[in-house]
């Protein structure tokens, strides 16, 4: 990191470092930073307090080990929320979502892992009149959401074991899974299924179903769930996976937009970059034109500047005075040569 050429000014370089934390799902200690960026140590200390104030980075811990120790802010993560949900991709995404629920004619949304939650990103709701109302912005769970088991099967068993771990399990209904054991043997019907349930595990009559999102990242973890919602009175579990193949396809084109936009991307830096011989000839040539004007410019300034300077060494040198005889006496003839006797 410490020879990346993006970060040669201060405002890059806090960039960088905050860009450096959110890469890793880890706490950091100020050596093990100084490390990583092999910046001066009291540089590294001075930027994470400067982050730490805006919010972009907060300390884990009021006390001990642990108070020493960063993580991403409150603040980057609502600002990372935001982003996604006020992308350019948000209008082809929400196109994607309302044809997905005119097909199904229930509730559905998409939804990203933010820390141990489920954000929801864009929601569309069913036109009936029985239906739970959630907005876009709303965070449940991970572990008691379709969309977080899905996001769950995808970690290291080490990632998991540190999210769930980290508090009890809270249970929202009596179906909640609370015991990490009945959880992990969930997941891994999930990671083996392609798909996750919660069967009103997170509000009592509420089913969910969720597909992830295909993505390029070579992990093959997927940022995006799109997932179907509904009441158990309406539609029973075991109907709501009759709509597998919808949630399935709706996915596909979900995951076709994303690649769409990477690619745009791919495209626009690569015309960014384009070589000086790009310029359009009409403007090589007024650069040209411009170029020869300013040194015939400079050209006749020197010269102007030499005469002046020339003139300035004539009226400035001392002149070569003859002496004058004084008053009264005659000046001297010159001595005659002396002839030979």
């Amino acid at each position: 990191m410490a020879s990346d050429a993006g970060a040669e000014t201060p405002a890059l370089r806090l960039f960088a470092l905050l860009e450096h934390v959110a890469a890793h799902d880890r706490l950091f200690t100020l050596q093990s930073l100084v490390e990583d960026t092999g910046w001066p140590k009291p540089s590294v200390h001075r930027m994470l307090q400067q982050l730490e104030t805006a919010g972009l980075v907060q300390r884990e811990g009021e006390a001990g080990q642990h108070s020493r120790h960063y993580g991403t802010g409150l603040r980057l993560r609502r600002f990372a929320h935001t982003l996604l949900a006020n992308s350019s991709l948000h209008g082809a995404r929400h196109r994607v979502l309302r044809a997905l629920v005119d097909e199904v004619g229930e509730s559905c949304n998409i939804t990203a892992l933010a820390g141990g939650e489920v954000v929801y990103l864009d929601r569309v709701e069913t036109a009936a009149p029985l239906r739970f109302y959630l907005h876009p912005g709303s965070q449940v769970p991970v572990h008691c959401s379709a969309s977080g088991k899905v996001f769950l099967s995808q970690m290291q068993a080490a990632q998991r074991s540190r999210l769930l771990q980290a508090a009890p399990l809270e249970r929202c209904t009596p179906a909640t899974l609370t015991d990490p054991a009945a959880l992990e043997h969930e997941l891994a019907d999930v990671a083996a299924q392609g798909y996750g349930l919660d069967r009103e595990e997170f509000l009592p009559g509420l089913v969910c179903v969720a597909v992830p999102v295909p993505t390029a990242d070579t992990a093959g973890r997927a940022a995006l769930c799109v997932a179907l919602q509904a009441p158990a009175v309406r539609l029973p579990l075991h109907k709501a996976l009759a709509w597998l193949p919808a949630l399935q396809r709706a996915a596909q084109a979900l995951g076709r937009v994303e690649a769409d936009a990477v690619a745009d991307a791919h495209r626009a830096a690569r015309a960014g970059a384009k070589p000086a011989a790009a310029v359009p000839a009409t403007a090589a040539k007024a650069a040209t034109a411009a170029k020869a004007a300013n040194a015939a410019k400079a050209a006749k300034a020197a010269k102007a500047a030499e005469s002046a300077k020339a003139a300035n060494t004539e009226l400035t040198a001392p002149k070569t005075r003859r002496p004058t005889p004084s008053p009264g006496r005659q000046a001297r003839p010159p001595a005659q040569p002396k002839q030979p006797r």
